[in-house]
């Protein structure tokens, strides 16, 4: 028994059976980030007011990276936009320029994921230093020039060091004012295009020490959580126009026309993948 409309359509929907299930698909996934969204905004609103680290309720701001993730949604676009040409490509039957499109799309999915891989290694090497006086601040630790991942308080006094140098956060025109609030303080630290000061924090007068890691601050909860789980689609859908990439020229030989439409379905997976970005990144980032 054969299965009817695999590779040409239904005539009342105009849908293949594939493209029927990818939209039902995409469906649930918009319901999954949906969640994830309405949480954050929830999360965001009714957070306390005044500034982070000051205000350990407060929520944090400026502590992203806004121009790497500006180069990341640049990424994305310019994969969509040749995810669409290697799909053209088939259509006029050229597979070759099918798969050059291709490529550029995986490495781009690549890429993406290297990036992201480095924006979180920075966060795990980023610290907020709370002190017996109230007071706290943001920024690395530079022990013997380097700076340690993943630290606690605990692990500082495990290695018997008595006084940490910290590299302080300084306000500057991506990171918002944390730490230290005086406007003279900012004035000059946009005049000299300083990021940091050095400050020796004794052990002594420290009252906790933590990364930015989820379990800090609800921010970074749902910010790795929602990242993390955009990047696992990105990788899935990377692997998946990689199969056909390498794998798939014995698949258009038999079947062209089916094989056409897997890349079709595949493309729609990527944009709505792409199209998850360009609502995470404005929210999480710049709000």
């Amino acid at each position: 028994m054969e299965i009817p409309y695999v590779v040409k359509p239904r005539p009342d929907t105009g849908l293949y059976n594939a493209k029927v299930g990818i939209w039902l698909f995409l469906a649930s996934e918009v319901m999954l980030f949906g969640a994830f969204f309405s949480s954050y905004i929830l999360l965001r609103v009714t957070s306390a007011t005044g500034f982070w680290p000051d205000v350990a309720s407060a929520w944090p701001h400026g502590l992203l990276n806004i121009p790497i993730g500006t180069f990341n949604t640049a990424v994305l676009i310019s994969s969509s936009v040749t995810v669409v040409m290697a799909w053209m490509a088939l259509r006029e039957g050229n597979y070759r320029k099918f798969r050059g499109f291709m490529l550029f799309t995986i490495a781009c999915a690549l890429g993406f994921l290297l990036i992201k891989t480095f924006e979180y290694r920075e966060k795990f090497g980023h610290y907020v230093i709370r002190l017996n006086d109230g007071s706290a601040v943001t920024g690395h630790l530079d022990v013997n020039g380097k700076s340690p991942l993943f630290w606690t308080l605990d692990t500082v006094k495990e290695k018997d060091i008595k006084e940490l140098r910290v590299l302080v956060d300084i306000p500057n025109k991506y990171r918002f004012p944390v730490g230290m609030q005086i406007p003279e303080l900012i004035h000059k630290a946009h005049a000299e295009a300083k990021h940091h000061e050095d400050r020796e924090i004794k052990v002594d007068e420290i009252e906790s020490l933590k990364a930015f890691i989820p379990s800090t601050h609800p921010f970074f909860a749902i910010y790795f959580t929602m990242t993390f789980l955009h990047g696992l689609h990105v990788l899935a859908g990377g692997l998946v126009l990689g199969y056909f990439t390498f794998f798939g020229a014995q698949f258009w030989k038999s079947n062209p026309e089916q094989f056409t439409n897997r890349i079709e379905v595949g493309g729609l997976f990527w944009h709505f993948v792409d199209l998850v970005w360009i609502f995470l990144f404005p929210v999480v980032y710049l709000l």
